[in-house]
């Protein structure tokens, strides 16, 4: 079991550096002068010219400059070379982008000839495998959603709802990262993980030791799939998973060595946040976009991206199918008041793992809000699409007339800048579908949506069953990430983080839903927060996805809090603030938690693991990963 170190202690550590951190304060520019031309006085001009419009006076989910300080020199690096930011930092050197970088951190940048295969910086690496493959059918938790149906149910979890209250960390990881992201997952004894900092990780489940890790140009936050590849190429275990530039890699799941590596889109704001998910030979991606945040600039021509969903081979990564969410690619519509030339139909991005349904042979997505005035007939919505030829068998509009992009739900907007004329709320659908199949042969598809509605739809023909409002819904949720369900009831996060314009108070928690018929079984409203950090943002939201095993719920918090509810009536058994202390890492460091968000914990042979730190948005930066078990042994 780690031993924390108490804040007394680190205090007193920081203390006798003190003089040396004093130095390091009153030197920044030296350091940069070192590493770029013209230093900070560089940097500074560069950041005003091209960045301050936007990070200066922040709006909406944009990150303002004291967010951007706090990020390491090396991920913004990253987010303007192969990231998010790659659009807006064409044009500039690497020299260039180096000066931003380090005049935004006071920190130098990185060594961008390190190599890309490393062991950890400290710590335990594993010693030789007892074995030399992954044995796919031991106990394991499968990409998003751990089945094809993404329940985010664990019927075999090893762990009793009586052993539950005795759960303590048994190691905590620290990420070479300013935040956390995305999920772990588990197969035969081996953890899979994606960072920031483009890392994926390989880990022993059992003591955290590094089997190896491999550094990837931009974030990793996709949950990570595993797959044998066929015999005739080469037979291996193939890890799969996407990043935030439109990248799908496979990787040899023992080594890290890369088999193969395919640019989806070739959209400069493309990328990819839901988990691939795998079925017989086929990787099925789901495309999402950035692009609505490039667009809170007037100059910028917005907005051409349009979602999509593209099946590939596994041990080529060849394209065998790809289907658009819109049908049409964007064409000229106007031109906004300073005369930069408007693109449309746009938006419809995917941000969720599909779901398969075998029975059907077709996959479920749900997909983003519009990002024009240009009607269509896809966004906020839920399609079926065919797994043998991507044919789109149905189309469930749930939402009509969300247009939107940063920032534009701000009063006083509409028609401004690149914003729509007419404004929609941002309801995206960020969570998986679950196919439910029920005892008395029924099955439905269960959708949830950031505006806090559930919906049950017919998976034959989309039509909506029954629908159930449990949360006020804003652009971060109601329901955010995801849910889980067991045979009988679904387990529904609700962010609720702030009360939307015109919209009802917020009620954040986490609410029990029949799935035969929508019924509330009930409800565990969200407490106010306590967080170890203080009071900024500091919120109750439950965004996170929830997972369900056998008598128990794991419900994630943006307070930092991992809850586990006994899955008959919410009443919570554990509660564990995965931010309270300062740990010693198991590859060396310190690992401190923040606000768990985006990927839900997971239980795997009697351990839970969760991610703490998500740091967008509104939640609280952090660089720890947990393994939890019965009394830490």
């Amino acid at each position: 079991m780690p031993r924390p170190i108490s804040h007394r202690r680190l205090l007193a550590s920081l203390w006798c550096l003190l003089p040396v951190l004093l130095m390091l304060v009153a030197a920044p520019s030296a350091l940069a002068q070192g590493r770029e031309p013209g230093g900070f006085r560089l940097g500074e001009a560069l950041y005003q010219r091209h960045c301050a419009v936007c990070h200066d006076d922040p709006k909406d989910r944009t990150p303002g400059r004291a967010g951007l300080s706090r990020l390491r020199a090396s991920e913004i690096l990253s987010a303007t070379t192969d990231g998010m930011m790659r659009g807006q930092a064409q044009g500039l050197t690497p020299q260039q982008l180096q000066a931003i970088a380090s005049f935004l951190t006071a920190k130098p940048s990185p060594d961008t000839n390190a190599p890309k295969l490393s062991a950890a910086s400290m710590g335990a690496r594993c010693g030789t495998p007892a074995t030399t493959t992954i044995d796919l059918d031991r106990a394991a938790w499968r990409g998003w959603g751990n089945d094809l149906r993404n329940t985010r149910h664990q019927a075999a979890p090893g762990l009793k709802p009586e052993d539950v209250p005795r759960l303590k960390p048994r190691w905590v990881y620290a990420f070479d990262a300013s935040m956390t992201v995305g999920q772990p997952v588990v197969f035969d004894g081996r953890l899979f993980v994606g960072s920031q900092s483009g890392e994926v990780i390989s880990l022993d489940a059992k003591s955290g030791c590094t089997h190896w890790t491999r550094r990837f140009p931009a974030p990793v936050r996709t949950a990570i799939s595993l797959a044998r590849l066929p015999e005739a190429h080469g037979g291996r275990i193939a890890a799969f998973f996407g990043d935030d530039r439109g990248w799908v890699h496979a990787v040899d799941a023992m080594s890290g060595d890369v088999l193969w590596s395919r640019k989806l889109d070739e959209h400069v704001a493309a990328r990819i946040t839901g988990a691939p998910a795998l079925h017989e030979g086929r990787l099925y991606v789901p495309v999402s976009s950035g692009e609505e945040g490039w667009a809170q600039q007037p100059s910028y021509t917005c907005c051409t991206f349009r979602g999509s969903v593209v099946a590939l081979d596994i041990a080529t990564g060849q394209t065998v199918w790809r289907t658009y969410t819109l049908d049409v690619p964007a064409s000229p519509y106007r031109r906004n008041r300073i005369g930069t030339q408007q693109f449309g139909p746009a938006g419809a991005a995917v941000w969720v793992s599909p779901t398969i349904d075998t029975k059907r042979g077709q996959l479920y997505i749900g997909t983003g809000n519009s990002y024009t005035d240009v009607e269509e007939g896809r966004s906020d919505a839920i399609l079926a699409i065919e797994l043998a030829s991507g044919r789109l068998r149905w189309v469930n509009q749930i939402t009509p007339g969300d247009n939107y992009v940063m920032p534009c739900t701000r009063p006083g907007l509409a028609g401004t800048g690149n914003c729509p004329q007419a404004l929609g709320p941002d309801f995206d659908f960020g969570s998986s579908p679950i196919l439910s199949s029920l005892p008395d042969g029924r099955e439905l598809l269960l959708v949830g949506q950031k505006s806090g509605y559930l919906y049950a739809l017919d998976p034959d023909s989309g039509q909506r069953v029954w629908e159930i409002a449990v949360g006020a819904g804003s652009a971060l949720g109601g329901i955010q990430w995801g849910m889980a369900a067991d045979a009988d009831t679904l387990y529904v996060p609700v962010a609720d983080p702030y009360r939307r314009a015109g919209g009802p108070p917020p009620q954040p928690g986490v609410y029990a839903v029949k799935i035969a018929d929508g019924r509330l079984r009930w409800s565990w409203p969200a407490p106010a927060p306590v967080c170890a950090w203080g009071t900024r943002r500091c919120l109750a939201s439950n965004s996170a996805a929830t997972t369900v095993i056998p008598g128990v719920v794991f419900a994630g918090a943006a307070d930092g809090h991992l809850r586990a509810h006994r899955s008959s009536d919410g009443q919570v058994i554990w509660d564990f603030d995965t931010a309270a202390e300062v740990y010693a890492a198991v590859n060396g460091g310190h690992a401190t938690g923040g606000s768990i968000d985006n990927g839900g914990p997971i239980v795997v042979d009697g351990m839970v693991f969760v991610n703490s730190g998500y740091g967008r948005q509104l939640a609280r930066a952090g660089n720890a990963l947990f393994a939890f078990s019965v009394d830490g042994k």
